[in-house]
């Protein structure tokens, strides 16, 4: 397990007349979006990036902009990336973001953290994300949602969902969402998310999620502690139409038509077509990996 003590000092990005929060940003062969995603964070407290032994220029970057690198060596099981850096990093501040690189903060949403930090009445705050996709903004296709992105620390911890998990699933959280313990309230602008640097990267990165929710899906019981509920949260909502979605022969298809039509992704251009066409196909990897495990289960049965 990696010592505390093995983290990269860096100079800048901790001061107590920034916004005072510590944001952890989760990266590996991101030197395309971490600059962005960085130089919209010169206005907070401190800023971590946790790294997956990066093959190109991504901890340079990292340490241009002031930041903390720490390199993360998964070998499966949990916790994974995002929780081990929130319960292992000396985090300088009570209240934790969680960034991808291809993630970034407006001025406006900046400055809406600084008063809601604040309140101590609220423990965490969910925070829409503004999905770009080949360039464009996807205002529909079903590609908007909230996460509980910012929250105190000490108050929000990831769900496990899969404690057996090993390398092939990707070494972070992947549909798991933050569990906040108190209330919780919504911020109005949102962050920026640019979704693609590449459609052959997104396939990749989509294939180990696509491992992931296969085995997730398998396992009975799950041990979530975000249930599917059709009148919960946004992510329980999601969860349970997912839910009930592969329970139903051509799921892959209705994804499309429900994202395509009646999320009225057709108005989100071709991005929005390639957009619910992938979202579709993922569906449809996750279903044909889950019938390859059941075979092989059977296999193993009777060998």
């Amino acid at each position: 397990m990696q010592k505390v003590d093995e983290i990269e000092k860096a100079d800048g990005m901790v001061s107590t007349a920034k916004v005072p929060i510590s944001v952890i940003v989760a990266t590996r062969n991101e030197a395309r979006n971490l600059p962005q995603c960085l130089e919209s964070l010169r206005e907070v407290g401190e800023v971590y990036v946790v790294d997956s032994g990066s093959s190109d220029a991504t901890p340079d970057i990292a340490r241009s902009f002031g930041a903390r690198v720490v390199q993360f060596h998964y070998a499966g099981g949990w916790p994974k990336k995002r929780q081990w850096a929130m319960d292992t990093l000396p985090l300088a501040f009570d209240w934790i973001l969680l960034l991808d690189a291809d993630e970034s903060l407006t001025p406006e949403l900046t400055e809406e953290i600084r008063p809601a930090v604040e309140n101590p009445a609220i423990h965490g705050y969910y925070i829409t994300l503004r999905m770009y996709f080949l360039g464009r903004v996807l205002r529909h296709s079903g590609a908007s949602f909230q996460k509980l992105s910012l929250f105190r620390r000490g108050k929000g911890h990831y769900e496990c969902r899969l404690p057996e998990q090993d390398a092939s699933m990707a070494d972070m959280e992947v549909h798991e969402h933050v569990v906040v313990e108190g209330a919780t309230g919504k911020l109005r602008n949102p962050i920026i998310h640019r979704n693609v640097e590449s459609l052959s990267r997104y396939i990749q990165k989509h294939d180990e999620y696509s491992n992931w929710e296969a085995r997730v899906l398998l396992r009975r019981g799950g041990g979530s502690e975000l249930p599917p509920a059709a009148f919960g949260t946004q992510a329980q909502q999601r969860r349970w139409l997912k839910k009930k979605l592969y329970a139903l022969p051509g799921s892959p298809v209705l994804l499309f038509l429900y994202r395509y039509l009646f999320r009225f992704g057709f108005l989100d251009g071709v991005p929005g077509m390639i957009y619910c066409g992938f979202q579709a196909v993922q569906m449809f990897h996750t279903k044909a990996k889950i019938y390859e495990l059941k075979k092989q289960k059977l296999q193993r049965n009777r060998g």
